[in-house]
Formats: structure tokens, sequence, C-alpha cells
């Protein structure tokens, strides 16, 4: 299979920062963001790096020095020179095959705290949930096991859930998907052709920008900040130029921001994407983990036509991997037609359990609650106190906060982190269109163990990165 082709234009955008805070020589340093962009996942292994000339003009550097570069690349093993394809992207062997966070973030030694995946531990109750969902299991077993709608009980809890929102629902608003992501990747697959415009913000979570490129989508961003929320001037420009098929929103408590979508926001969004035919999906994966305040109504009270995603993973376990679409029937035949070239349903077992679960929500919202505001207070404290620099905001709910580090060194920080054995997702792995170097998400979903030694990395972390002042780092290889 032939490689896939970065082009130079969108390798520059990806290195725009590359010389910030490096005293290292020009290649270099090249070669080190180069690098950081493998190992934070944002260059696909065996993805074609552009020619030597056209990555010079693009960043306005000699040939020389990104010859150089690449050939330094090339000997610590992050790049091969392939007879036909250029120079593609690999991993040094003394990293393959090892468990993903040391494959990820080179040498780590010692116990590794992973945050990449900001989640919490099962909610209490999930044993219990099982031992009631095999009563049913005799049922289940009359059939063939192979459910692409969904079972009619957790159809009608989750149903039930909407209404008791606001949100009047019936079960056949709803189809069961194996988490949120393939609700996400489903519904880009039936909603975007090769070529239309797909609206998401930005930041944004990763992989709902994923699935949209693959299905063919070619994203507009909307700016997202942690502060002051959407840019209604760019979602209003957005909007009327490009008439996107769908615009893809987390409205409440946005991931990773954990910026609340304003009335006026919603009003404007909805009257607009009505007025060009755009299918609004609102994303509330992260939605009912409220801290602080109440939580909004869902945005399809607002508008029928407004298709909601929703999930258990966040609220009970990620190893529960139950999520739904709540849409009009129409666009659920729409989806169901089309759900068998990617998956033949939903497990059996796991609705079972879900169908448990789901009326417990409120429940355990309420216990979740406290854990999360500990969280969330002691960390946020924390990085207040050692890290003044930074701006950390304390968001209103949700499992992270998005830190502004005032420089664009948060690749260099994670690789820094990483060689400790803290793992996170830089701040441009957010971003549909590369940039947020100058951001980090942090989650506060640890125990209070880690979150004293996740303060203590980061501390460290900074002094050797960004802390010491501009020019002061060095070669990332000496972090590593």
């Amino acid at each position: 299979m032939t490689p896939v082709l970065l082009s130079a234009r969108a390798a520059a955008a990806m290195l725009q920062d590359w010389r910030v805070g490096s005293n290292a020589v020009a290649y270099e340093a090249l070669a080190d963001a180069v690098r950081v962009l493998v190992i934070d996942g944002r260059v696909p292994l065996g993805a074609r790096m552009p020619a030597e000339r056209g990555l010079a003009e693009a960043l306005g550097v000699s040939r020389t020095t990104v010859a150089n570069a690449y050939a330094r690349l090339r000997s610590s093993g992050y790049l091969a020179s392939l007879r036909g394809s250029g120079s593609v992207v690999r991993l040094p062997r003394d990293l393959v095959g090892r468990p993903d966070p040391e494959r990820l973030g080179g040498v780590v030694s010692g116990d590794v705290l992973d945050l990449r995946k900001a989640a919490l531990h099962a909610a209490p109750g999930i044993s219990e949930a099982v031992d009631r969902a095999m009563r049913h299991v005799p049922a289940a077993l009359a059939g063939i096991g192979y459910d692409t709608v969904g079972d009619p009980g957790l159809r009608a809890a989750v149903a039930a859930r909407y209404t008791a929102r606001g949100l009047p629902t019936t079960p056949d608003q709803v189809v069961v998907t194996i988490g949120a992501q393939h609700a996400i990747a489903l519904l880009a697959r039936v909603l975007v052709r090769r070529g239309d415009a797909v609206l998401v913000e930005s930041p944004t979570y990763p992989h709902a920008h994923e699935a949209f490129r693959e299905a063919g989508g070619r994203l507009v961003g909307v700016p997202v900040d942690a502060r002051t929320g959407w840019d209604v001037g760019v979602l209003e420009a957005a909007l009327r130029r490009s008439a996107p098929s769908v615009a893809y929103v987390m409205p409440e408590l946005h991931n990773p921001t954990g910026a609340t979508m304003s009335d006026a926001v919603r009003s404007t969004l909805l009257d607009l994407a009505s007025s060009v035919g755009t299918t609004v999906i609102a994303d509330e994966t992260m939605g009912e983990l409220r801290i602080d305040g109440q939580a909004s109504p869902p945005l399809a009270t607002r508008s029928s036509s407004v298709v909601m995603i929703g999930s258990a993973d966040k609220v009970f376990w990620g190893g529960l991997r139950i999520g739904w679409i709540r849409a009009e029937p129409e666009l659920l035949q729409r989806l169901l037609l089309a759900r068998p070239t990617g998956d033949l349903g939903t497990p059996v077992l796991d609705q079972l359990v879900a169908r448990e679960l789901v009326p417990l929500t409120d429940t355990v919202l309420e216990a979740r609650r406290v854990t999360l505001r500990q969280g969330r207070d002691a960390v946020v404290g924390a990085l207040r106190a050692r890290l003044p620099e930074w701006d950390v905001p304390s968001p209103a709910g949700g499992l992270t906060t998005w830190v502004g580090l005032g420089r664009p060194v948060s690749s260099a920080l994670v690789l820094a982190a990483r060689s400790e054995g803290v793992v996170l997702a830089s701040g441009g792995v957010f971003g549909p269109d590369g940039g947020f170097e100058r951001f980090l998400r942090v989650p506060f979903t640890m125990a209070p163990a880690d979150r004293v030694r996740l303060v203590d990395v980061l501390e460290r972390a900074w002094a050797r990165t960004g802390g010491a002042g501009s020019g002061t780092r060095g070669s990332l290889a000496a972090v590593v």
C-alpha cells in the first residue's frame, strides 16, 4: 500500500513553533520537533514526509537544514528511506512492541501513570448490576445475538432519561452503539460525503475530527476558549460561507476546554444551521459530569433536528462500551442500513448491564460530583500554587482542565513528563489543524497520591523545558 503523503504545507503548519525554546542548532531542533509529532501521534506511522526541498521552502530554511534533520531522524530510527516512497515515518526498533505508554513516550522507568484518557474508575454498583443483568441472559439467548438497533429495555431506559431531562423521547428515537466514538464514526459515514464541509470546534475531541476526515469531510474550525467560550463571529461566518453538511459540537462541558455554550450561542448555532441545511450533532459524552451549577437541557429541546450522542462510559465505566444516538426515526433507519459495513451490532451482555445502570444515573452522578470536585480543586489549586505563570481554569465540570502554558512548548513538556512515567496528551493532539502548543489538557480524575505525583512531575518537566526561559531547553533528546 502506498504511504500517505504529508504535504509540505501541512508539515509546516504542525512545525510552526519548532525553534521556540531550543538553543540547539537548526537541524537538531527540526529533527526534535518532527520526532515529537511522531511520538505524539500527529504524524502517523507509515506516512511519507515531504521532499527536502518542499519542506525547506515551506519552513523558510535551507535544504541542507532539512536534509541534516532527516539524516538525524534516520539514524535514530524515526525515518526509513524506501525506494519510490521517499522518507517514511517509523518507530525505532527498541520502541516497537513495548507497552503502549512506553512505545509512545520513549524511555519510561517504573510505574506508568497514563493520563491520555481522561476517565474515572468504575462506579460502585456495577458488579451488582452484572448480577441483575444475568437474570435476562436466558431470554437474550433465545435470539441470534446480532443486534444493530439495541436492547428494547436499554433503549427505553435511555429514552426515559432524556424525557426526565426535558427532552421527550421514545425508544424508537434511540439506537444503541458501541460507545460514543462508534456513534460519531457512524454518523460521519452517513451524513458526510467526500468534500463536504464539516464544522468542528477547535480544539476538539481528536477522534471525532479523525472520523470526519476519514469520511471525506473538509474541516472548518470554530475557536473555543476555556474562559470566553465560542467565537460567535467565526461561528456565524463559518456557517454562512461554508454551509457545512454537519456541525459537530459539545455544548455542555466541552472537551477539552470545559466551556459550556451560552443560550445566545445555542440559538445562533441552531438558527443558522437550519437556514443553510446543516445537521447539528451534539455530543454529551461529558455533558452530565457537572460539578458546579445546573446542567442545561439537551440541545435537541430547541430543535427536533438536532442529533444527540450519549454514552455510559464516562458516568459508569470505560470498560462498558455502550453509547447511543438519539435522532428522528428517518435518520436512524439510514444509520441502520449503513451500519453492517462497519459492525454487526452492539454486544448483548454489555447492553443488559447498561439497562440496569442507566436508571441509576442520578444517584451515580451525585457521588461522582463529590469525587470530581475534590480532584478538580486539588489539582487546580496545586498547579496554581506551584506554577503561577500558568493559566489554570477551574472548570464547572468534566474530567480535565485546559491549562494555558504561555509558551508553545506543550509537546516538549509532555515528553519530559513521560521520561518520569507520567503520560499526558499534548495540546496539539486536540487541534483539527494543528496548533495548541501553548495548551495542555490535565485530568483531575486520579487518586490523591497520583495527583501529587502529577504536579511534582509537571513542575520538574516545566523547569526542564519551558520554565527556564526561551533558549535554555536544548535538544529534546536530552529530556526523553
